[in-house]
């Protein structure tokens, strides 16, 4: 049987304050065809559907119409609620739409139920845990102690239960929304450490012949059956150089593997640049970025004058900006901000700070002499108030 592993959909999702929309609509309709041209036998979502508990309705009118064209197609579908989804808003309607194909796996009571698939070889039982947060169903899964390694474990005992009292041959797929031990986190996750150590090793899943993960957005390999597809698109300026890919996995009659990466459309490149603003406007080796959303980090001594819009005018798609100035000339960066005041009188205190504040620009003569006056005029209001005590 062939399946077409993804997850992390994050529908409603936005990009620095850019809706995704589109660009998720566009990876949908990607997946459709792969669906369509690739002979898929069924569609595993490994969670997060949405990117919230309550989407907004675009995001919800997309994923309606992709569960159609996927019903249009007879490809059954299996999908888990992740840590972004809410389980019980995800999981209405469930037994009715596993009537059209869709099978909704957002109740963790029902991790030991298998949806049974079947091709030539027979059948496939494929299980559905969706993601446990361990504060919320240990009393479910009878574990007072123990975080996340705790509830999947015996959300997995449950699962080689149901397959050991089936016939022999029955091959088993588990899709699973968690932090893999050994797996490689980016900045757009979600922590998911409260109720527990987050992450959970690898081998809580022995027993089945492939473990369709999500939560993760690098697509990554942690054993030949264990494998995260990723998020189709790029969610924060960390995952800049991943490929944004699902995995398309046969699972022949023996239940061995065999697994081709299938490369995801780019709505548009990440790059993050790093340099002075007037370098950064001027190098010709950027011209390929122009079309690439943009994270400029700024290395100016001085903080430039409106820089985003420079900035704007060679990559119109900016839309992160980072100070970071280099040390000024000369400067002691051993020393403490305190280390470097002590022995110095007020004035001289507050042209230095001007010169912290601002690297490399020190306080003009102009603002020297406006710094003098107000100190001058501060001392003065002190003495005429001690005179008048």
């Amino acid at each position: 049987m062939r399946f077409l592993h993804t997850s992390d959909w994050h529908l409603g999702r936005s990009f620095h304050r850019v809706s995704l929309l589109d660009a998720q609509a566009a990876f949908l309709d990607h997946l459709v065809a792969v669906v369509a041209e690739r002979g898929v036998g069924a569609v595993l979502v490994a969670g997060d559907v949405y990117d919230r508990a309550v989407p907004p309705l675009a995001a919800v009118e997309l994923f309606d119409r992709t569960l159609h064209r996927l019903g249009a197609l007879r490809v059954p579908v299996v999908m888990i609620s992740g840590n972004h989804d809410s389980a019980r808003r995800l999981g209405v309607g469930a037994g009715l739409l596993d009537r059209a194909g869709v099978h909704l796996r957002t109740d963790p009571a029902g991790a030991g139920e298998p949806v049974l698939l079947r091709d030539a070889a027979g059948y496939v039982a494929c299980y559905g845990l969706p993601y446990l947060e361990p504060a919320l169903v240990r009393e479910e899964f009878a574990t007072p102690r123990g975080g996340h390694t705790a509830v999947l474990s015996a959300a997995m005992d449950r699962v080689r239960a149901d397959l050991a009292a089936r016939p022999a041959g029955t091959r088993s797929v588990v899709l699973a929304h968690a932090f893999v031990t050994g797996g490689r986190a980016s900045d757009s996750e979600r922590d998911i450490t409260v109720g527990g150590v987050a992450s959970v090793p690898a081998a809580v899943f022995a027993g089945v012949d492939y473990v369709a993960l999500g939560h993760l957005h690098g697509c990554q390999t942690l054993a030949e059956r264990v494998r995260y597809s990723g998020s189709p698109l790029a969610y924060s300026f960390s995952e800049a150089a991943h490929r944004k890919s699902t995995w398309l996995v046969d699972l022949d009659a023996t239940g061995g593997i065999s697994a081709e990466r299938v490369d995801a459309p780019v709505p548009r490149p990440l790059a993050r640049l790093h340099g002075r603003l007037a370098d950064l406007l001027a190098d010709p080796a950027l011209t390929p970025l122009e079309g690439a959303w943009v994270e400029a980090t700024l290395t100016d001594t001085a903080r430039p004058h409106e820089p985003m819009a420079r900035l704007a005018e060679r990559f119109p798609h900016v839309v992160s900006l980072v100070f970071a100035p280099e040390p000024a000339e000369g400067a002691d960066d051993s020393a403490s901000y305190a280390d470097r005041l002590r022995g110095r009188d007020d004035r001289q205190i507050a042209e230095d700070f001007v010169a912290h504040v601002r690297p490399g620009s020190a306080a003009t003569a102009d603002e020297r002499a406006v710094l003098h006056a107000a100190f001058d005029a501060v001392r003065a209001a002190g003495v005429r108030e001690e005179t008048a005590r």
